[in-house]
């Protein structure tokens, strides 16, 4: 039965500031037989994208720790809160979007917030989709087309 999702399981990193959303997003993620990291800031998921520094300020080469988990595990899509305090969504997409490394990993933003001119930025930036919160499972359903697209 479980064959189908044990041959390609697909890593998300979820960004998101608030517990009960971190928690919702995870649960639906999981149920959907993905891989899910769960962060909640903006900051936490450059780390762990390896974008920036751990926070050590080191900028030795011989170090490789704060590149660390970016080598240990591929991130197949990002979902992300749109309004987070220091680095928002929208910062993370367009840093992901500027970096040649990661450019092509699927962004989705969430957000509880319905304006108009925010969900066009974000798609015009290079989100894959724009969820109004509380996502729900059908929201899901759809990110694995983005992640088979970015596959091929």
């Amino acid at each position: 039965m479980g064959l189908v999702a044990s041959e390609t399981q697909f890593h998300v990193l979820a960004v998101d500031d608030s517990l009960i959303d971190r928690k919702l997003i995870e649960r639906l993620l999981k149920t959907s037989s993905y891989q899910v990291t769960v962060v909640d800031s903006g900051v936490k998921a450059l780390e762990f994208l390896g974008l920036i520094e751990d926070g050590c300020g080191s900028n030795d080469t011989s170090s490789n720790s704060t590149r660390r988990n970016h080598h240990e595990v591929e991130v197949n899509l990002i979902i992300t809160d749109y309004c987070m305090p220091g680095v928002t969504g929208y910062d993370l997409l367009r840093k992901i979007k500027e970096s040649t490394s990661l450019r092509n990993i699927p962004v989705v933003i969430m957000s509880s917030e319905n304006v108009p001119s925010r969900i066009s930025s974000c798609l015009e930036e290079g989100a894959e989709e724009f969820f109004l919160k509380p996502v729900q499972q059908s929201d899901v359903n759809k990110l694995r087309l983005h992640l088979l697209r970015g596959m091929g």
